[in-house]
């Protein structure tokens, strides 16, 4: 007879925190939010850490080299996605890993005989005011001027007025050579009242651009992910298919972690991986697995060795693994047992092997629960993909900004490895779907709005750091009656324009 469970499986919307009591040093500066990524012994210090526990989804439409900059700035890690090729995949990586702090390679390049309306597209598509007008068109092309906001007025010329006549050519620009180090650029900005500085090569190919505004950012950036040689932290998604040609080239492109990205992982496959791995890199290599959302599913992957495991199956927002398949778990109910199965594992053999919470977040709040459920660290798709720095096009649907947003097991992205099990290739059917999120802006002022309201909510539960709030944490059920309670009830909300 099959197995049932007792009680039904829980989404984090049927919960809530109870608070405790708020000391006085009980304030959000005071907070932090250092996590664990990979697995420790007890007494030691993990091989990596998190200054935020954030990490972006390892998809098409989330996380390619530029999120994974922008997040490590913020103190998080980006999981580059792996249904690209091998060369693909490992040369994000490396921008990652050369990327110099600071040092802004060009989004938004256009020749001369382009003309405004280009310009005007361009703006709206990256959101920069500073356009670098090369020979070709291209980040690395000859240098031949600029384009700001105060080389146009769009009101008062052409939109088919060429990029020629209105550009700051090159001979009126301040440059600098290859060599410039970031404290020279800043100050040749500062002295030449700049707000952006094109570094140039010895053939007078752009490079880079250093930003003044990004000068500011950096100062406001203390908690930025870095290895021992202060570069930026990167990982990156595998299968359990060519791994054998995969990991190698990220490993030599610098790699610092990698996660088995699978739709389910309690299987032979992923043991396969992670014994590949341990064989040819010993500890050295750092690899997460899952997806599970049971004790039994947990343990077979920490004995198997794995360096974090993902909790979670069809909870995210474009997934349909549960509707195809019926196969899955409410994403607070899963969190919960996997979470005591960490405890037990680490009370029996003395290793940590921290969770990560992937699926499931609708609001910010969720967030905040799922961390005193029991994650470690959390993985989030739909919401790093509202931002400017995932790899999708911002569109204007019906007067509303979106960016395109599609799943791994969707038509679009056909990444049929996600969904192996050993047999044909090919993806047979959808588990994923293809749509737009509302675009949100900037990945900075997003995050940090979400990490104010943790770190709040944490002080009302009386606690300034992750592990006391597992520890302390106090949640309740929450009735249907109570969900409606919970939001505006019983009013009549105000309109933009009130008629007198």
């Amino acid at each position: 007879m099959a197995h049932y469970y007792s009680e039904p499986s829980r989404t984090f919307s049927e919960y809530l925190l109870v608070p405790g009591y708020t000391s006085p040093e009980c304030v959000p500066d005071n907070v932090t939010l250092c996590a664990p990524l990979v697995k420790f012994k007890k007494g030691e210090e993990p091989a990596i850490k998190l200054n935020v526990p954030f990490t972006s989804a390892i998809m098409q439409s989330v996380s390619n080299d530029t999120m994974a900059i922008a997040l490590a700035k913020e103190g998080g890690i980006s999981f580059i996605y792996g249904s690209q090729s091998i060369e693909a995949e490992a040369a994000m990586v490396a921008s990652v890993k050369n990327h110099k702090a600071g040092f802004v390679v060009s989004d938004s390049n256009i020749t001369p005989d382009q003309t405004l309306a280009d310009v005007i597209a361009l703006r709206e598509l990256h959101g920069h005011s500073t356009i670098a007008v090369t020979d070709n068109g291209k980040a690395n092309g000859k240098l031949l001027g600029i384009v700001t906001s105060r080389d146009y007025r769009v009101s008062r010329m052409s939109t088919d007025t060429k990029v020629s006549e209105f550009m700051t050519p090159l001979e009126k620009l301040v440059i600098a050579p290859k060599e410039t180090t970031l404290k020279e650029a800043n100050d040749i900005i500062w002295d030449h009242k700049l707000n952006s500085l094109p570094i140039v090569d010895d053939n007078g190919n752009l490079m880079y651009f250093v930003f003044r505004k990004d000068y500011s950012q950096h100062k406001d950036n203390p908690l930025e992910l870095l290895d021992n040689q202060k570069r930026y932290i990167v990982g990156a998604g595998i299968n359990t298919r060519d791994y054998a040609e995969r990991v190698p080239a990220l490993v030599e492109a610098g790699v610092d972690v990698l996660c088995i990205d699978s739709s389910e992982g309690y299987s032979c496959w992923q043991k396969q991986t992670i014994d590949y791995i341990r064989a040819n890199y010993g500890d050295t290599v750092k690899i997460g697995a899952g997806n599970v959302v049971d004790r039994d599913g947990f343990m077979f992957l920490a004995e198997a060795g794995a360096d974090f495991i993902k909790v979670g199956i069809g909870g995210g927002s474009i997934c349909i693994t549960r509707e195809q398949k019926g196969i899955g778990r409410g994403q607070a109910t899963a969190l919960i047992e996997v979470a005591a199965a960490r405890d037990e594992y680490f009370e029996k053999t003395g290793i940590y092997v921290p969770i990560c919470s992937d699926g499931g977040i609708v609001h910010d709040y969720h967030m905040t629960l799922a961390l005193a459920m029991g994650a470690d660290f959390l993985m989030l798709g739909r919401y790093f993909a509202r931002f400017d720095e995932s790899p999708t096009e911002k569109l204007n649907i019906n007067g509303t900004y979106v960016k395109e947003y599609w799943g791994e097991g969707s038509n679009r992205a056909r990444n049929w490895q996600r969904y192996d099990l050993g047999g044909k290739t090919g993806l047979s059917f959808e588990e994923g779907v293809d749509s737009y999120v509302t675009y949100a802006g900037s990945l900075h002022d997003n995050l940090q709005r979400s990490i104010y309201k943790i770190k709040s909510t944490m002080c009302n539960c009386g606690v300034i750091n992750l592990a006391d709030l597992q520890k302390e944490a106090k949640i309740t059920l929450v009735s249907a009656t109570s969900i409606v309670e919970g939001g505006y009830h019983d009013v009549v909300l105000k309109t933009a324009n009130p008629k007198i």
